[in-house]
Protein backbone atom coordinates (compact mmCIF):
# COMPACT_ATOMS: atom_id res chain seq x y z
CA UNK A 1 0.00 0.00 0.00
CA UNK A 2 1.25 3.58 -0.99
CA UNK A 3 2.09 5.75 1.80
CA UNK A 4 0.34 9.40 2.17
CA UNK A 5 1.01 11.43 4.11
CA UNK A 6 -1.45 13.08 6.37
CA UNK A 7 -1.35 16.90 4.97
CA UNK A 8 -1.13 15.67 1.26
CA UNK A 9 -4.28 13.73 2.08
CA UNK A 10 -6.52 16.62 4.07
CA UNK A 11 -5.40 19.00 0.29
CA UNK A 12 -6.76 15.68 -1.77
CA UNK A 13 -9.66 15.40 0.45
CA UNK A 14 -10.71 19.27 -0.07
CA UNK A 15 -10.17 19.05 -3.67
CA UNK A 16 -12.31 15.93 -4.03
CA UNK A 17 -14.83 16.88 -1.83
CA UNK A 18 -15.63 20.28 -2.37
CA UNK A 19 -17.97 20.32 -5.13
CA UNK A 20 -19.91 17.16 -3.15
CA UNK A 21 -20.34 19.16 -0.02
CA UNK A 22 -21.03 22.50 -1.89
CA UNK A 23 -24.19 20.55 -3.90
CA UNK A 24 -25.61 18.69 -0.50
CA UNK A 25 -25.48 22.23 1.22
CA UNK A 26 -26.62 24.54 -1.45
CA UNK A 27 -30.25 24.97 -0.54
CA UNK A 28 -30.66 27.29 2.25
CA UNK A 29 -32.19 26.65 5.53
CA UNK A 30 -35.91 27.81 5.75
CA UNK A 31 -36.78 29.93 8.57
CA UNK A 32 -40.28 29.37 10.89
CA UNK A 33 -40.76 25.94 9.54
CA UNK A 34 -44.43 24.68 10.74
CA UNK A 35 -43.52 21.16 13.51
CA UNK A 36 -41.11 23.33 15.31
CA UNK A 37 -37.73 22.31 13.07
CA UNK A 38 -35.80 25.73 13.40
CA UNK A 39 -37.10 25.10 17.36
CA UNK A 40 -34.50 25.56 20.20
CA UNK A 41 -34.30 22.08 21.34
CA UNK A 42 -33.62 21.52 25.32
CA UNK A 43 -30.60 21.12 27.07
CA UNK A 44 -28.40 18.42 25.57
CA UNK A 45 -27.27 15.14 28.03
CA UNK A 46 -24.48 15.07 29.32
CA UNK A 47 -21.47 14.50 27.10
CA UNK A 48 -18.56 13.09 27.82
CA UNK A 49 -16.22 15.37 29.38
CA UNK A 50 -14.18 16.95 28.48
CA UNK A 51 -17.11 19.25 27.55
CA UNK A 52 -17.83 20.67 24.17
CA UNK A 53 -16.17 22.72 22.18
CA UNK A 54 -16.81 25.12 19.63
CA UNK A 55 -17.09 23.00 16.04
CA UNK A 56 -14.65 24.56 13.43
CA UNK A 57 -15.63 26.24 10.34
CA UNK A 58 -16.91 24.23 8.02
CA UNK A 59 -19.08 22.55 10.27
CA UNK A 60 -22.39 24.94 9.66
CA UNK A 61 -22.90 22.99 5.97
CA UNK A 62 -23.63 19.81 8.15
CA UNK A 63 -26.55 21.91 10.17
CA UNK A 64 -27.89 23.42 6.59
CA UNK A 65 -27.81 19.88 5.04
CA UNK A 66 -29.57 18.39 8.18
CA UNK A 67 -32.20 21.27 8.53
CA UNK A 68 -32.97 21.31 4.86
CA UNK A 69 -33.72 17.32 4.77
CA UNK A 70 -35.52 17.64 7.68
CA UNK A 71 -37.84 20.54 6.43
CA UNK A 72 -38.21 19.07 3.23
CA UNK A 73 -39.49 15.99 4.86
CA UNK A 74 -36.55 13.62 3.41
CA UNK A 75 -36.40 12.43 6.94
CA UNK A 76 -38.23 13.73 9.86
CA UNK A 77 -35.43 14.16 12.19
CA UNK A 78 -31.79 13.67 13.51
CA UNK A 79 -28.93 13.63 15.46
CA UNK A 80 -25.49 13.95 14.57
CA UNK A 81 -22.32 14.35 17.02
CA UNK A 82 -18.77 14.47 16.71
CA UNK A 83 -15.89 14.37 18.43
CA UNK A 84 -12.00 15.04 17.58
CA UNK A 85 -8.97 14.40 20.43
CA UNK A 86 -11.75 13.18 22.91
CA UNK A 87 -13.75 16.01 22.53
CA UNK A 88 -17.21 16.73 21.84
CA UNK A 89 -17.18 19.53 18.98
CA UNK A 90 -20.65 19.32 17.30
CA UNK A 91 -23.48 18.15 18.87
CA UNK A 92 -27.37 19.11 17.22
CA UNK A 93 -30.69 17.89 16.81
CA UNK A 94 -32.61 18.67 13.82
CA UNK A 95 -36.80 18.09 12.77
CA UNK A 96 -39.29 16.43 14.48
CA UNK A 97 -39.19 13.38 16.96
CA UNK A 98 -42.60 12.20 16.52
CA UNK A 99 -44.96 12.94 13.85
CA UNK A 100 -48.17 12.33 15.50
CA UNK A 101 -47.33 14.84 18.43
CA UNK A 102 -45.02 17.50 16.80
CA UNK A 103 -42.18 16.97 19.19
CA UNK A 104 -39.02 18.46 18.25
CA UNK A 105 -36.22 16.13 18.18
CA UNK A 106 -34.04 16.42 20.98
CA UNK A 107 -30.03 15.65 21.77
CA UNK A 108 -31.29 13.49 24.61
CA UNK A 109 -33.57 11.45 22.50
CA UNK A 110 -33.78 7.63 22.52
CA UNK A 111 -33.29 5.79 19.36
CA UNK A 112 -33.78 1.87 17.80
CA UNK A 113 -30.05 1.49 16.94
CA UNK A 114 -30.68 -2.32 16.12
CA UNK A 115 -27.36 -3.68 15.21
CA UNK A 116 -25.27 -0.76 16.61
CA UNK A 117 -26.26 -3.58 19.03
CA UNK A 118 -23.45 -5.53 17.80
CA UNK A 119 -20.46 -3.79 18.54
CA UNK A 120 -21.59 -3.72 22.22
CA UNK A 121 -22.07 -7.21 22.18
CA UNK A 122 -18.91 -7.87 21.04
CA UNK A 123 -17.14 -5.85 24.01
CA UNK A 124 -19.23 -8.02 26.56
CA UNK A 125 -17.67 -11.34 25.16
CA UNK A 126 -14.32 -9.65 24.64
CA UNK A 127 -14.34 -8.80 28.28
CA UNK A 128 -15.31 -12.12 29.23
CA UNK A 129 -12.32 -13.46 27.01
CA UNK A 130 -9.94 -11.24 28.84
CA UNK A 131 -11.18 -12.86 32.16
CA UNK A 132 -9.82 -16.27 31.11
CA UNK A 133 -13.60 -17.37 31.35
CA UNK A 134 -13.79 -18.10 27.19
CA UNK A 135 -11.63 -18.43 24.61
CA UNK A 136 -11.89 -17.44 21.01
CA UNK A 137 -10.75 -20.65 19.63
CA UNK A 138 -13.80 -22.31 22.08
CA UNK A 139 -16.73 -24.04 20.00
CA UNK A 140 -19.50 -22.51 20.66
CA UNK A 141 -21.24 -25.51 21.58
CA UNK A 142 -18.78 -25.89 24.54
CA UNK A 143 -21.48 -23.27 25.96
CA UNK A 144 -25.00 -23.64 23.84
CA UNK A 145 -24.94 -27.56 23.23
CA UNK A 146 -27.54 -27.10 21.05
CA UNK A 147 -25.48 -25.87 18.29
CA UNK A 148 -23.41 -28.84 18.68
CA UNK A 149 -23.25 -30.53 15.86
CA UNK A 150 -24.71 -28.22 12.89
CA UNK A 151 -25.40 -29.24 9.11
CA UNK A 152 -24.61 -26.87 6.06
CA UNK A 153 -27.10 -26.43 3.17
CA UNK A 154 -25.26 -27.71 0.20
CA UNK A 155 -27.34 -26.80 -3.73
CA UNK A 156 -26.59 -28.43 -6.48
CA UNK A 157 -28.68 -30.00 -9.61
CA UNK A 158 -29.50 -33.36 -10.92
CA UNK A 159 -29.08 -34.30 -14.38
CA UNK A 160 -32.05 -32.31 -15.56
CA UNK A 161 -31.19 -29.19 -13.98
CA UNK A 162 -33.39 -29.01 -11.22
CA UNK A 163 -32.29 -28.01 -7.44
CA UNK A 164 -31.12 -30.71 -5.54
CA UNK A 165 -30.28 -29.45 -1.53
CA UNK A 166 -28.59 -31.77 0.48
CA UNK A 167 -27.89 -31.44 4.14
CA UNK A 168 -24.41 -32.38 5.10
CA UNK A 169 -22.05 -32.23 8.54
CA UNK A 170 -19.89 -29.33 9.20
CA UNK A 171 -16.62 -29.90 8.99
CA UNK A 172 -15.60 -28.45 11.90
CA UNK A 173 -17.61 -26.53 15.15
CA UNK A 174 -18.47 -22.93 14.85
CA UNK A 175 -15.87 -21.29 16.95
CA UNK A 176 -16.47 -17.99 19.13
CA UNK A 177 -14.17 -16.75 16.34
CA UNK A 178 -16.75 -17.44 13.98
CA UNK A 179 -19.80 -15.52 15.34
CA UNK A 180 -17.39 -12.26 16.06
CA UNK A 181 -16.93 -12.05 12.28
CA UNK A 182 -20.03 -13.34 10.68
CA UNK A 183 -18.03 -16.57 9.24
CA UNK A 184 -20.36 -18.94 11.50
CA UNK A 185 -22.52 -19.42 8.01
CA UNK A 186 -25.75 -18.47 10.10
CA UNK A 187 -27.94 -16.15 8.32
CA UNK A 188 -30.35 -13.50 8.74
CA UNK A 189 -32.64 -15.41 6.43
CA UNK A 190 -33.05 -12.75 3.61
CA UNK A 191 -31.67 -14.62 0.79
CA UNK A 192 -32.73 -17.22 -1.62
CA UNK A 193 -30.60 -19.87 -0.87
CA UNK A 194 -31.73 -23.04 0.57
CA UNK A 195 -29.89 -22.36 4.66
CA UNK A 196 -31.79 -18.43 4.04
CA UNK A 197 -35.39 -19.81 3.51
CA UNK A 198 -34.77 -22.50 5.98
CA UNK A 199 -34.40 -19.55 8.39
CA UNK A 200 -37.65 -17.74 7.23
CA UNK A 201 -39.57 -21.17 7.65
CA UNK A 202 -37.98 -21.24 11.60
CA UNK A 203 -39.23 -17.88 12.29
CA UNK A 204 -35.78 -16.59 13.08
CA UNK A 205 -35.51 -14.03 10.04
CA UNK A 206 -34.60 -10.51 10.05
CA UNK A 207 -37.63 -8.31 11.76
CA UNK A 208 -37.36 -4.66 11.85
CA UNK A 209 -41.05 -4.51 13.69
CA UNK A 210 -44.07 -5.82 14.03
CA UNK A 211 -44.44 -8.20 11.06
CA UNK A 212 -47.09 -10.46 11.35
CA UNK A 213 -48.16 -9.20 14.83
CA UNK A 214 -46.07 -12.22 16.49
CA UNK A 215 -42.02 -10.55 16.64
CA UNK A 216 -39.71 -12.88 17.24
CA UNK A 217 -38.67 -10.42 19.79
CA UNK A 218 -42.09 -11.12 22.20
CA UNK A 219 -41.94 -15.27 21.24
CA UNK A 220 -38.70 -16.36 22.46
CA UNK A 221 -35.88 -16.30 24.91
CA UNK A 222 -31.93 -15.68 23.91
CA UNK A 223 -31.83 -19.55 24.43
CA UNK A 224 -34.69 -20.57 22.91
CA UNK A 225 -33.24 -18.41 19.73
CA UNK A 226 -29.80 -20.01 20.08
CA UNK A 227 -31.33 -23.29 20.54
CA UNK A 228 -33.80 -22.97 17.81
CA UNK A 229 -30.63 -21.99 15.33
CA UNK A 230 -29.35 -25.28 16.16
CA UNK A 231 -31.88 -26.77 14.04
CA UNK A 232 -31.17 -24.66 10.71
CA UNK A 233 -28.72 -25.28 8.57
CA UNK A 234 -25.74 -23.26 7.78
CA UNK A 235 -25.10 -21.67 4.41
CA UNK A 236 -21.67 -22.36 4.26
CA UNK A 237 -19.10 -24.57 5.54
CA UNK A 238 -17.58 -22.49 8.81
CA UNK A 239 -14.97 -19.89 8.10
CA UNK A 240 -15.17 -20.36 4.51
CA UNK A 241 -17.11 -17.30 4.11
CA UNK A 242 -19.45 -14.26 5.38
CA UNK A 243 -22.57 -14.02 5.85
CA UNK A 244 -24.81 -11.76 7.83
CA UNK A 245 -26.77 -13.36 10.09
CA UNK A 246 -27.79 -13.71 13.87
CA UNK A 247 -24.11 -14.88 14.88
CA UNK A 248 -24.12 -12.24 17.23
CA UNK A 249 -27.70 -12.89 19.26
CA UNK A 250 -26.06 -16.38 20.01
CA UNK A 251 -23.08 -14.69 21.38
CA UNK A 252 -25.29 -12.76 23.68
CA UNK A 253 -27.01 -15.92 24.67
CA UNK A 254 -22.97 -17.05 25.78
CA UNK A 255 -22.96 -13.94 27.30
CA UNK A 256 -25.58 -15.37 29.94
CA UNK A 257 -24.74 -19.01 29.95
CA UNK A 258 -20.95 -17.82 30.95
CA UNK A 259 -21.57 -15.15 33.41
CA UNK A 260 -24.83 -16.55 34.98
CA UNK A 261 -26.73 -13.04 34.48
CA UNK A 262 -29.54 -12.20 31.75
CA UNK A 263 -27.35 -10.34 29.03
CA UNK A 264 -29.10 -6.64 29.80
CA UNK A 265 -27.83 -7.37 33.12
CA UNK A 266 -24.69 -8.27 32.03
CA UNK A 267 -24.76 -4.92 30.22
CA UNK A 268 -25.59 -2.78 32.49
CA UNK A 269 -23.33 -3.53 35.15
CA UNK A 270 -19.96 -4.33 33.34
CA UNK A 271 -20.57 -1.59 30.02
CA UNK A 272 -23.22 0.62 30.20
CA UNK A 273 -22.80 2.05 34.27
CA UNK A 274 -19.41 1.96 34.08
CA UNK A 275 -19.12 4.24 30.99
CA UNK A 276 -22.42 6.41 32.11
CA UNK A 277 -24.56 5.43 29.21
CA UNK A 278 -28.08 5.80 31.72
CA UNK A 279 -30.26 5.92 28.61
CA UNK A 280 -29.05 2.78 26.65
CA UNK A 281 -31.17 -0.35 27.49
CA UNK A 282 -33.10 -3.14 25.44
CA UNK A 283 -36.44 -2.28 27.63
CA UNK A 284 -37.04 1.32 28.41
CA UNK A 285 -38.66 2.07 31.90
CA UNK A 286 -41.99 3.51 31.54
CA UNK A 287 -40.68 7.40 32.29
CA UNK A 288 -38.45 7.20 29.49
CA UNK A 289 -41.01 6.13 26.59
CA UNK A 290 -42.10 9.79 25.59
CA UNK A 291 -38.38 10.24 24.56
CA UNK A 292 -38.16 7.78 21.82
CA UNK A 293 -37.91 8.84 18.22
CA UNK A 294 -40.83 7.30 16.08
CA UNK A 295 -40.21 7.03 12.10
CA UNK A 296 -41.91 9.40 9.76
CA UNK A 297 -42.87 8.44 6.22
CA UNK A 298 -40.53 7.57 3.90
CA UNK A 299 -40.02 10.44 1.20
CA UNK A 300 -40.26 7.53 -1.54
CA UNK A 301 -42.74 4.97 -0.94
CA UNK A 302 -45.46 7.57 1.49
CA UNK A 303 -45.47 4.62 4.03
CA UNK A 304 -44.56 4.81 7.57
CA UNK A 305 -41.58 2.33 8.47
CA UNK A 306 -42.25 -1.03 10.61
CA UNK A 307 -39.81 -0.52 13.77
CA UNK A 308 -39.95 -2.23 16.95
CA UNK A 309 -42.82 -1.48 19.26
CA UNK A 310 -40.62 -0.06 22.31
CA UNK A 311 -43.96 -0.25 24.70
CA UNK A 312 -43.89 -3.87 24.72
CA UNK A 313 -40.75 -5.57 26.93
CA UNK A 314 -38.56 -7.96 24.75
CA UNK A 315 -38.27 -11.33 25.90
CA UNK A 316 -35.67 -12.10 23.11
CA UNK A 317 -32.98 -9.51 23.82
CA UNK A 318 -31.41 -9.72 20.71
CA UNK A 319 -27.26 -9.29 20.69
CA UNK A 320 -27.38 -8.22 17.51
CA UNK A 321 -30.22 -5.94 17.50
CA UNK A 322 -32.12 -4.66 20.40
CA UNK A 323 -30.45 -1.87 22.06
CA UNK A 324 -31.85 1.34 22.12
CA UNK A 325 -29.69 4.37 22.83
CA UNK A 326 -28.73 8.15 22.79
CA UNK A 327 -26.33 9.68 20.18
CA UNK A 328 -24.80 10.77 24.10
CA UNK A 329 -24.80 7.10 25.19
CA UNK A 330 -23.73 5.94 21.84
CA UNK A 331 -20.89 8.41 22.01
CA UNK A 332 -19.28 7.53 25.17
CA UNK A 333 -19.24 3.69 24.03
CA UNK A 334 -17.38 4.65 20.56
CA UNK A 335 -15.03 7.09 22.51
CA UNK A 336 -13.88 4.27 24.86
CA UNK A 337 -13.25 1.95 21.87
CA UNK A 338 -11.49 5.51 19.97
CA UNK A 339 -8.96 5.23 23.52
CA UNK A 340 -8.34 1.85 23.24
CA UNK A 341 -10.33 0.48 25.75
CA UNK A 342 -10.46 3.03 28.49
CA UNK A 343 -12.80 6.41 28.87
CA UNK A 344 -12.68 8.68 32.18
CA UNK A 345 -10.61 6.44 34.05
CA UNK A 346 -12.90 3.63 33.00
CA UNK A 347 -11.27 0.62 31.62
CA UNK A 348 -13.24 -2.11 29.44
CA UNK A 349 -10.95 -3.85 27.62
CA UNK A 350 -7.20 -4.04 26.93
CA UNK A 351 -5.65 -1.76 23.92
CA UNK A 352 -4.74 -5.29 22.70
CA UNK A 353 -8.48 -6.90 22.68
CA UNK A 354 -9.49 -3.51 20.87
CA UNK A 355 -6.79 -3.57 18.07
CA UNK A 356 -8.21 -7.08 17.84
CA UNK A 357 -11.73 -5.94 17.15
CA UNK A 358 -10.93 -3.08 15.33
CA UNK A 359 -8.20 -4.74 12.92
CA UNK A 360 -9.45 -7.11 9.90
CA UNK A 361 -9.90 -10.76 11.18
CA UNK A 362 -11.24 -12.52 8.15
CA UNK A 363 -9.28 -15.86 7.12
CA UNK A 364 -7.74 -15.51 4.06
CA UNK A 365 -9.73 -16.14 0.94
CA UNK A 366 -12.68 -14.44 3.03
CA UNK A 367 -14.15 -11.30 2.04
CA UNK A 368 -16.95 -9.41 2.98
CA UNK A 369 -20.44 -9.87 1.54
CA UNK A 370 -22.78 -7.54 -0.49
CA UNK A 371 -25.00 -5.33 1.29
CA UNK A 372 -24.44 -3.14 4.25
CA UNK A 373 -23.04 -0.68 2.62
CA UNK A 374 -19.81 -2.12 2.33
CA UNK A 375 -17.86 -2.79 -0.82
CA UNK A 376 -14.56 -3.34 -1.94
CA UNK A 377 -11.46 -1.47 0.73
CA UNK A 378 -13.86 -2.83 4.06
CA UNK A 379 -12.54 -6.11 5.80
CA UNK A 380 -14.27 -6.96 9.05
CA UNK A 381 -13.10 -7.14 12.25
CA UNK A 382 -14.87 -8.64 15.36
CA UNK A 383 -18.81 -6.86 15.31
CA UNK A 384 -17.39 -3.76 13.09
CA UNK A 385 -16.94 -2.80 9.45
CA UNK A 386 -12.83 -2.29 9.00
CA UNK A 387 -11.84 -0.17 6.40
CA UNK A 388 -8.59 -1.51 4.92
CA UNK A 389 -6.99 1.31 2.45
CA UNK A 390 -8.34 5.27 2.22
CA UNK A 391 -10.07 7.17 0.07
CA UNK A 392 -11.85 10.62 -0.28
CA UNK A 393 -14.32 9.30 2.60
CA UNK A 394 -11.98 7.77 5.17
CA UNK A 395 -9.22 6.23 6.09
CA UNK A 396 -7.49 2.67 6.53
CA UNK A 397 -8.00 1.91 9.84
CA UNK A 398 -11.14 3.10 10.61
CA UNK A 399 -13.73 1.29 11.77
CA UNK A 400 -17.58 1.93 11.99
CA UNK A 401 -21.28 0.11 12.15
CA UNK A 402 -24.75 1.33 11.18
CA UNK A 403 -28.46 0.15 12.31
CA UNK A 404 -31.09 -0.86 10.27
CA UNK A 405 -33.57 1.95 11.34
CA UNK A 406 -30.55 4.78 10.03
CA UNK A 407 -28.06 4.94 12.76
CA UNK A 408 -24.62 4.94 12.02
CA UNK A 409 -21.41 5.69 14.22
CA UNK A 410 -17.57 5.61 12.61
CA UNK A 411 -14.37 5.69 14.21
CA UNK A 412 -11.28 6.92 12.38
CA UNK A 413 -8.59 6.97 14.05
CA UNK A 414 -6.16 9.07 11.64
CA UNK A 415 -8.11 12.19 12.04
CA UNK A 416 -8.97 11.19 15.88
CA UNK A 417 -12.51 11.38 14.88
CA UNK A 418 -15.99 9.79 16.32
CA UNK A 419 -18.99 10.73 14.35
CA UNK A 420 -23.03 9.80 15.28
CA UNK A 421 -25.71 9.82 13.37
CA UNK A 422 -29.07 9.20 14.92
CA UNK A 423 -32.15 8.79 12.60
CA UNK A 424 -35.05 7.13 12.63
CA UNK A 425 -35.50 6.31 8.83
CA UNK A 426 -34.79 2.97 7.65
CA UNK A 427 -35.06 3.65 4.04
CA UNK A 428 -33.12 7.11 4.10
CA UNK A 429 -29.78 5.69 6.60
CA UNK A 430 -27.43 5.11 3.81
CA UNK A 431 -27.87 8.56 1.83
CA UNK A 432 -27.74 10.58 4.81
CA UNK A 433 -24.40 8.81 6.34
CA UNK A 434 -22.92 9.64 3.41
CA UNK A 435 -24.07 12.91 3.08
CA UNK A 436 -22.44 13.21 6.26
CA UNK A 437 -18.84 11.48 5.67
CA UNK A 438 -18.62 14.05 3.16
CA UNK A 439 -19.32 16.96 5.11
CA UNK A 440 -17.50 16.07 7.98
CA UNK A 441 -14.23 15.65 6.31
CA UNK A 442 -14.94 18.38 3.43
CA UNK A 443 -14.92 20.55 7.49
CA UNK A 444 -11.56 18.80 8.40
CA UNK A 445 -10.03 19.82 5.33
CA UNK A 446 -10.69 23.12 6.14
CA UNK A 447 -9.74 22.98 9.82
CA UNK A 448 -6.16 24.12 10.50
CA UNK A 449 -3.80 21.75 11.88
CA UNK A 450 -3.19 21.83 15.47
CA UNK A 451 0.15 22.93 16.53
CA UNK A 452 3.02 20.74 15.57
CA UNK A 453 1.09 18.44 13.76
CA UNK A 454 1.97 17.32 10.46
Amino acid sequence: MNHVEPAALIRRLARLLCLAASTLAATPAMAGTAGGADARPPPAAVLPAPAAQAAPRGFDRITSYFRNETERRRILGAVVTIARHGTVIYDQAFGLADPATGAPMRTDSIFRIYSMTKPMTGVAVLMLAEQGRIHLSDPVSKYLPALAHPRVAVETTNVNGQPIVSLVPAERAITIRDLLTHTSGITYGVGQSAAEQAMRRAGLGIQLGRGDGHPLSQRLTDQQVAQALGTVPLKFQPGTGWVYGRSIDVLLALVEVVSGQRGDAFMRDHIFRPLGMTDTAFNLPPGKLHRVAQPGADPDTGRIPDLTDVTKPRIFLGGGEGLLSTAADTMRFALMLANHGERNGVRLLSPASVALMTSNQLPPGVAVGPGNGLGPGYGFGFTVAVRTRSDALGHAGEFRWDGAGGTSFWVDPADDLVAILMTQAPGQGYRERTALRTLVYQALAETPPLAGAP
